[in-house]
């Protein structure tokens, strides 16, 4: 059901109407895949100045359908118009050519080339009759694109030199150079802070009062409130509705993404036991980790919060042997331990799953169930030669019927898999290892609302089995859903324990910027 409404106030103040030209239509746009339908009767618009955001399950078919608004895959059915006029769009170049770009969440830009040489790469200003590249146009040409953004960012810069933010800044000043009218952007706030988002909310907001339209892609329901005119629902390839973003409730827009309702948000249940299944004492890696110390007990989920920096990640690591430490001392069962490897960590029972699964945590080209059974092969070999084949499909088959992975079967490559189904693989794979120490970093990163739940109630249910657990997450909200205690750290340090039953975001971000010299003070 399309909205009707007359006239929706922007969350910015701008006003956005029913007669704004549409920029961008598509109606009953339809793609399958073999084995799968993908899209069925499809259909969304965006008008001239508005954020319209585009939501859904991972796997509900927002990739798809913007890969077949940018040229990347052709529909098998449907139209697409753009200003009002029926068009194809054959690639990348053509849906660029007619004023559309895509700025995506991991980003696609070379960080030993400038900012200016990123925007023009392959299509650079020349002189000379063509033989020579303008590098002063160029360059000119950028400084217009930033200030136009309003951004402080120099042509020559090198680009890997730039924080993930400003990069980012880069990817839109690119799409804006093919004059751009239609922006679509992809989890653009997954990797920023949040003076970062307001800066880049603010540059919306300007691209909106120039008339370019927006789609915006997201996982975070403030940011809809926040910055979005209208809000499309899809679920399983399908379109649910529109509806405006001011006057709708998260509740409702939660209820079309999942088709369900979802379990409410109550503290983490159940207690820690008494056994110290893991203590860290000492830590020390360079300025990264500096004398962290913690103890994790058998059925707790222990929550580490913190900025981004503040050496969560690096804590991480530390102890599962992925990367050296300076000094201290790591006891797990009661027994001290030297972890000179993941290979050493996993031997002891240790799990870590990377914030980062697709480039630590998958193959993403193997299948769903050589992933699954990979680390835990040994188990599986005759004669210390041959693989039981049969034996690993039936222990894949079994953690995915348990775990509830969304897949044709276990021979589906992993790649093809939406991220939530991708994590659960992971979780697959270490639990089939039968892991008592699971460290799980940014568990939710670019998962939708209904697989969050999903792996909120998977690990709960862990810890009610006795495993013990490490969450570390930038999603204060999360922490809090799910720990028994809170430990924060600021540069390096662990800053402050909080029990979990009565700590707020307000307590945890005092800690988290609690910085060592005020520690010291206190």
């Amino acid at each position: 059901m399309a909205i009707s409404h007359e006239q929706e106030r922007a969350p910015g103040g701008m006003a956005v109407t029913s007669a704004a030209p549409l920029l961008l239509s598509l109606s009953n746009v339809e793609k399958s895949f073999p084995g799968v339908k993908a899209l069925r009767g499809v259909r969304f618009d965006l008008r001239a100045g508005e954020v319209h955001a585009l939501m859904g399950e991972n796997g509900a078919g927002k990739s798809t359908l913007m890969k077949i608004i940018t040229g990347v895959y052709q529909p098998d059915a449907g139209e697409i118009e753009v200003d009002g006029q029926a068009v194809t769009v054959p690639g990348p170049r053509a849906a660029q050519h007619l004023g559309i770009s895509i700025i995506h969440q991991e980003l696609f830009l070379m960080n030993h080339l400038t900012a200016a040489q990123n925007i023009f790469i392959g299509r650079e200003p020349r002189k000379g009759f063509g033989m020579f590249v303008d590098e002063g146009k160029m360059r000119a040409d950028t400084a217009a694109l930033f200030a136009r953004m309003k951004v402080d960012i120099h042509p020559d810069v090198e680009v890997g030199t730039l924080t993930v933010a400003r990069q980012q800044l880069v990817e839109i000043a690119k799409a804006l150079s093919f004059n751009s009218r239609v922006l679509i952007m992809d989890e653009p706030t997954s990797a920023l802070n949040e003076t970062e988002v307001d800066h880049l909310f603010a540059i919306i907001e300007d691209l909106k009062r120039q008339g370019v339209g927006i789609v915006y892609i997201t996982h975070k329901m403030d940011e809809v409130k926040r910055i979005a005119d209208r809000v499309t629902v899809m679920r399983d390839g399908q379109y649910i509705d529109t509806l405006p973003a001011a006057s709708t409730d998260m509740a409702t827009i939660i209820s079309l993404m999942v088709g369900r309702e979802l379990a409410d948000s109550s503290r983490a249940e159940g207690h820690a036991q008494n056994e110290v299944v893991l203590s860290v004492r000492g830590l020390n890696r360079g300025k990264a980790i500096r004398n962290v110390s913690f103890e994790l007990r058998k059925g707790e989920i222990l929550g580490f919060a913190g900025l981004m920096g503040a050496g969560r990640t690096e804590v991480a690591r530390a102890i599962f042997g992925a990367d050296p430490i300076d000094s201290g001392e790591i006891t797990i069962h009661g027994k001290t331990q030297a972890i000179a490897s993941p290979k050493d960590a996993v031997r002891l029972g240790l799990a870590y799953l990377s914030e980062d699964r697709k480039h630590f945590g998958l193959v993403t080209g193997m299948s769903v169930g050589d992933n699954i059974t990979m680390a835990s092969w040994p188990r599986f070999t005759r004669g210390r030669v041959f693989m039981d084949d049969s034996r690993m499909r039936e222990a894949s088959k079994d953690y995915v019927a348990k775990l509830k992975v969304k897949t044709p079967s276990v021979f589906q490559e992993t790649r093809l898999l939406s991220g939530g189904n991708q994590q659960k693989v992971v979780i697959a794979k270490w639990l089939l290892r039968d892991c008592d120490i699971l460290i799980f970093d940014e568990p939710t990163r670019g998962i939708d609302i209904g697989a969050k739940a999903e792996i909120y109630r998977l690990l709960q249910n862990l810890a009610s089995q006795g495993k013990a657990i490490i969450v570390i997450s930038s999603e204060l909200p999360e922490v809090l859903r799910l720990s028994h205690r809170i430990l924060v750290m600021c540069e390096g340090r662990i800053t402050g324990e909080l029990d979990g039953r009565e700590a707020s975001q307000e307590a945890i971000m005092h800690l988290a910027t609690l910085r060592p010299t005020a520690t010291a003070a206190e």
